[in-house]
């Protein structure tokens, strides 16, 4: 790495704290020639592919990921920083799974379960895009299943 300013390669590290979605590390640097600080954030390169329904395969992206969430929740109880949280905590997860290859099949149950817990609203946006449907009675059912307050 060299610094942005001078272009000299010797920086030093001055702070390093975790970035707010806790998959990245951010960190102040100072250039040893010219003393300008600047700030770099360090993330996780999560390599999985995808499994797309008309069998091709994508690299797996959080920040698709987080599209979809905020299309979802776009006017419902659930902020932004919830569903950048809730996108971390997905890729979290499927760190930890250690998977090579997910299925959209897979990724998007995952999602339905933890938007079902969140906020009905945001649960049935991404239900009617994740499981295509074709009729109201499909809707309907889906809307049925979701379990009341008292429930969960």
């Amino acid at each position: 790495m060299k610094c942005p300013y001078c272009h000299h390669a010797e920086l030093k590290v001055t702070d390093t704290r975790d970035a707010p979605e806790m998959t990245a590390i951010r960190r102040r640097r100072e250039c040893l020639k010219c003393q300008q600080r600047f700030t770099t954030f360090e993330t996780i390169e999560l390599t999985m592919q995808v499994h797309k329904r008309d069998g091709r395969y994508e690299d797996f992206q959080q920040q698709k990921l987080i599209k979809g969430l905020q299309a979802a929740c776009r006017h419902t109880t659930i902020s932004h920083d919830q569903v950048i949280a809730l996108a971390s905590q997905i890729t979290g997860e499927l760190l930890q799974r250690q998977l090579r290859e997910i299925s959209t099949t897979e990724l998007g149950q995952i999602v339905m379960e933890r938007l079902q817990s969140l906020d009905p609203i945001a649960y049935i946006r991404f239900a009617c895009v994740y499981r295509r449907f074709k009729k109201v009675d499909e809707l309907e059912e889906a809307i049925r299943a979701i379990p009341s307050k008292d429930d969960r």
